[in-house]
């Protein structure tokens, strides 16, 4: 597994019967999580001061309930800041556990020795998108959502990225994709967090299942003669890593390199344990 243990501002605290305590900088969060099946007696002293605590409801869905939370606050990883805000279906603007990807190929662009091109598909808030460019690449940055966007360009401004090298792109995924073939664009890396179900700025419909290796293999088009890496993260139950490492081994066989796929997780400090927090999939030369 690879574990993202690297954070400060950051940190697993406890987990228990379906819900994680996480402090977020110096605010406690409770939220549900579909990993933690066991039940634990809850030590941890956060459970009992949290700010905010999400619901999950019997019909599906949830909602909020706030102690003593801000509407936004910040994060720091590294040189990185972001801003963050709990908004629908729990979620606070950031996936801490893809730290340890952000670590790997920010290494990786850092010693590439060349100007490095990345592609980055379902960019979501930028975390990816801001750990590349801070190494040095060029970068960019697609996802449907016109809010996303938005939120991704605010937090490369708190991050002192402003000016770094960053197309920032609201569109289809796929349909940017198949235009950039035409157009004739190549990448030295691509990076892709495909949503287990998602629609597109027109209504495309994207279902993982169906759509995953079908995108993989469009995308090896749009790599360069001489790429560094390609990272495919997965959150959806069914895509384990070795359905990963199948899917980038076949397409990028004619590239040579090495394919390894793991899960990611995050230490919780109470136990000793790592909470598995999905899977990801890199292939590198």
């Amino acid at each position: 597994m690879w574990i993202a243990d690297q954070w400060n501002d950051y940190q697993v605290l406890d987990c228990s019967s379906g819900e994680k305590l996480e402090r977020w900088g110096k605010y406690i969060l409770v939220r549900p999580d579909p990993q933690v099946l066991w039940d634990t007696p809850r030590r941890a002293p956060g459970w009992n001061r949290k700010n905010a605590h999400y619901h999950r409801s019997k019909k599906g869905g949830g909602e909020w309930e706030f102690m003593d939370l801000p509407q936004q606050w910040q994060i720091q990883y590294g040189s990185l800041t972001f801003h963050l805000k709990p908004f629908s279906f729990k979620h606070t603007g950031l996936f801490p556990e893809q730290a340890v990807n952000w670590d790997w190929f920010g290494d990786k662009i850092r010693n590439a020795g060349r100007p490095i091109r990345v592609l980055n598909l379902f960019a979501y808030t930028g975390g990816a998108t801001l750990a590349a460019a801070a190494a040095g690449a060029s970068v960019t940055h697609v996802d449907a959502s016109k809010g996303m966007v938005t939120w991704a360009r605010e937090n490369a401004v708190i991050s002192g990225l402003k000016d770094a090298s960053i197309r920032w792109i609201v569109d289809d995924c796929v349909k940017f994709a198949e235009r950039e073939i035409r157009r004739g664009n190549h990448y030295d890396a691509i990076i892709m967090d495909p949503p287990s179900y998602g629609r597109g700025p027109k209504g495309e419909i994207w279902k993982i299942e169906d759509s995953i290796y079908p995108f993989i293999k469009l995308c090896t088009q749009l790599l360069s003669k001489d790429p560094l890496f390609y990272l495919v993260n997965s959150y959806t139950t069914g895509l384990q890593p070795a359905v990963l490492s199948y899917m980038l081994g076949t397409e990028l066989k004619p590239f040579g390199g090495v394919v390894e796929a793991q899960e990611i997780g995050l230490p919780v400090s109470s136990s000793g344990l790592i909470l598995p927090c999905g899977a990801s999939g890199r292939w590198e030369r």
